[in-house]
């Protein structure tokens, strides 16, 4: 289900940013201002409703505050830009990777890897490619058909068999409705469909289907938001739900909240998060039904030049993770 559902239905790589914003419209009847009849304030104008949020990024305002980047060890990031449109990137970390273990105490490997990165950004057109050490390679490509239509390409090559994936989507957006076509390997398919049914509220549904697993599904998904509040909820075949909520306490200070239930296992989970904005850096964090506390600080030292601080705290497994790093650079 799109979003945070989506991996009901298969692990699809990370979806690029959505499509760019229309542009505006020439208005060519400006002789006609004079005839038309303002509607009285408060009345709703059901032929120009907004056009709503993907459907894939439904519960985005919420991911930045209960999904933060976190990471464990060392990070520098460097981006170096050659002209208004290319960049190249390069990126070390060192740090520790969990193993997998039957026992609930956490086991952890010491690991490192460098990045190499190449980024191409235009107006209609987005290319971003990454190589790593071990082998693993990744590509985003996102290209403006039309005004409407948007083509996006998400591809990961692994080392390791059955671990490459690779998708394509079309997203088609219209003055008050969003639609997007998907397929990928193992012979995934799926579509959502979202409409605008009043100036604060969008209702949608998606469908896939999983052929290697021979699986179908289909779910539902309903966004409300206005300046302050950002309401959604989405429900799959699979028997997964999922709600969240925003508040906008001011424009520096975000709260968020979630809750998702899993029917086949009886399990649920919820946690609570933040994001508040200072002068000089972002501070967003969360706390889960789990016990785990987390915390990831970006402050700004100077233009282009970011010092990262990240902490993960699990009472209940011991499991504690710390990390910091640097970024230089920005595209």
């Amino acid at each position: 289900m799109g979003g945070v559902l989506s991996f009901a239905a298969a692990p699809p790589p990370p979806l690029p940013p959505s499509a760019a914003d229309r542009l505006p419209v020439e208005d060519t009847h400006k002789d006609d201002q004079s005839e038309k009849v303002e509607k009285p304030a408060g009345e709703v104008d059901w032929l120009n409703l907004p056009c709503p949020t993907s459907y894939d990024e439904l519960q985005r305002e919420a991911m930045m505050s209960l999904k933060p980047e976190l990471f464990e060890g060392f990070r520098f990031d460097f981006t170096k830009p050659l002209n208004t449109k290319f960049s190249l990137s390069h990126s070390v970390y060192m740090g520790a990777l969990e193993m997998p273990s039957q026992s609930p105490e956490t086991f952890k490997v010491p690991t490192a890897h460098y990045e190499f990165g190449a980024n191409f950004l235009d107006p209609k057109c987005m290319l971003i490619g990454r190589i790593l050490t071990d082998g693993r390679m990744s590509a985003r490509v996102k290209y403006d058909i039309s005004e409407n239509l948007t083509m996006k390409i998400n591809a990961q090559l692994t080392n390791e068999a059955h671990f490459s994936q690779g998708m394509f989507n079309f997203d088609y957006k219209g003055r008050d409705f969003r639609a997007q076509f998907q397929f990928a390997n193992n012979a995934f398919y799926g579509g959502n469909y979202i409409q605008s049914v009043s100036p604060h509220l969008a209702l949608g549904g998606e469908v896939f289907w999983l052929g290697h697993q021979r699986k179908s599904g289909l779910g539902l998904a309903a966004r409300y938001n206005t300046d302050k509040i950002i309401m959604t909820g989405q429900l799959a075949s699979t028997g997964l739900l999922a709600l969240s909520y925003v508040h906008r306490a001011s424009e520096k200070a975000t709260f968020a909240t979630d809750f998702m239930y899993n029917l086949a296992n009886r399990e649920a989970t919820s946690s609570i998060g933040y994001d508040y904005l200072l002068r000089q850096c972002r501070l967003r964090g969360k706390i889960d039904s789990n016990g785990t506390v987390a915390a990831y600080l970006e402050e700004r030292i100077n233009l282009g030049v970011n010092f990262l601080l990240s902490a993960e705290l699990d009472h209940w497994k011991k499991d504690y993770k710390f990390g910091f790093g640097l970024s230089v650079g920005e595209f």
